[in-house]
């Protein structure tokens, strides 16, 4: 069987994540696009090590910052990692917000062309000429859908976008969402978290918060230390930026935190967007339950299925 925990970044996936694997005896593969990345703990919520010791997961801290990830990677991997946790006669648990990341395991990708190098080497020459405010703009255009589940202008996934389409004519979003209401795979499930807008904000800012308590800024320093940047797939995203250009001397802090809770909020609007098309979630409002009633509603539900089946 397999699970698909989905809901926008600091609605509290994690936590019921972890107490609904210990009930259907599974093992947890992050569909996170940036807790795949090595050293970015604190920046991506990756689980603590107390919590990955407690549940198995997949999918954490195993690329590096320099290499560049994307969905149809992310579903290679994940087939595999499937074939592992079936072949200990364990259920499988996918948690969390990245759009593509989940909805890839729901309905695979049609066959994407190679990228194209020399469109490539066009693309990121424009980017130096232009600035990738342009090719955004661009992708905008000729692939809106895409473009507004980015999270922030990442270089990498505009170029690989706009690439596919000047090789097809065809929108990216095109080989992975014909429609918004494919059915789901046999003995598969998903179940949406959500919370009233003005308390997930305020989590978020908590979040952002409690990131730099933690030490975030301390993160950021070690990782530049080690020779990467912004030019680095991996740091290119909401959090790292703005704290990199705070480092840099290019933002003061009460700027810079502002960004980034701004920033989080607006991703969070787009994944509640891209979730509500799907019209087969269960949702469970976390403002309504607690995470011991989220967990019972989704034993409930998958008791009615087995039995009704």
């Amino acid at each position: 069987m397999r699970i698909l925990l989905i809901g926008p970044t600091a609605v509290g996936k994690t936590s019921v994540s972890l107490d609904l694997a210990e009930q259907l005896d599974a093992e947890i593969i992050s569909a996170d696009s940036r807790q795949c990345y090595k050293y970015m703990n604190i920046g991506t919520a990756t689980p603590s090590q107390e919590e990955l010791n407690r549940i198995p997961h997949y999918n954490i801290s195993i690329i590096d910052p320099s290499v560049k990830d994307s969905a149809a990677d992310y579903y290679d991997r994940a087939m595999n990692w499937e074939q592992e946790i079936k072949a200990k006669g364990k259920h499988i648990l996918y948690s969390g917000g990245s759009t593509l990341h989940q909805q890839c395991i729901i309905k695979p990708f049609d066959d994407i062309p190679d990228a194209n190098e020399k469109h490539i080497a066009e693309l990121e020459q424009r980017i130096d000429e232009e600035g990738l405010e342009s090719l955004f703009a661009q992708l905008q255009e000729v692939d809106p859908e895409y473009a507004a589940g980015m999270d922030g202008m990442n270089p990498q996934r505009i170029v690989r976008a706009l690439d596919v389409w000047m090789q097809t004519g065809k929108p990216f979003s095109s080989f992975h969402s014909d429609d918004d209401h494919f059915e789901l795979p046999p003995d598969t499930y998903v179940f949406g978290l959500r919370r009233d807008r003005e308390n997930l904000y305020r989590r978020i800012n908590q979040r952002v918060d409690l990131m730099f308590e933690k030490g975030f800024l301390n993160e950021v320093r070690s990782i530049l230390d080690m020779g990467y940047s912004l030019e680095d797939p991996g740091l290119n995203t909401v959090g790292y930026k703005e704290a990199i250009a705070h480092l840099q001397g290019k933002l003061n802090r009460k700027s810079m935190i502002t960004d980034m809770k701004t920033q989080t909020r607006r991703y969070a609007k787009r994944q509640i967007t891209w979730f509500k098309r799907w019209n087969f979630v269960q949702w469970i409002n976390l403002d309504e339950t607690n995470n011991a009633g989220a967990v019972e509603k989704v034993l409930q539900h998958l008791a009615a299925k087995s039995n009704k089946d």
